[in-house]
């Protein structure tokens, strides 16, 4: 291994070492109560909205039975991860059923 690339995996280790450590120092400042509270726990839904919304809306037939398959087993299961692991599910069987 060259020194260049050495330095280079090390410099990226560094940055991503210094931005996870700053998150938990900052997190740690951040009200618990409050309106920047409730913000801050429906931002990661937000943040997986706006990267999905995306894809089904210039996906074709496959991507809207994964989408529509996605919320009813949210609604009916109030469980995000069985959700996603549905949608995941229901767009590789409905790729696979229409042949695209």
């Amino acid at each position: 291994m060259s020194l260049d690339a050495l330095l280079a995996i090390l410099g990226m280790a560094a940055v991503t070492y210094a931005i996870r450590a700053g998150g938990v120092a900052l997190a740690s400042r951040l009200p618990e109560t409050g309106f920047i509270a409730t913000w801050m726990r429906h931002l990661p839904g937000a943040v997986l909205a706006a990267l999905v919304a995306p894809a089904i809306l210039a996906g074709g037939p496959a991507e809207a039975i994964a989408a529509a398959t996605t919320a009813l087993i949210l609604v009916l299961s109030r469980n995000l991860f069985a959700a996603m692991a549905g949608g995941v599910l229901a767009v590789y069987l409905a790729r696979l059923a229409l042949g695209t």
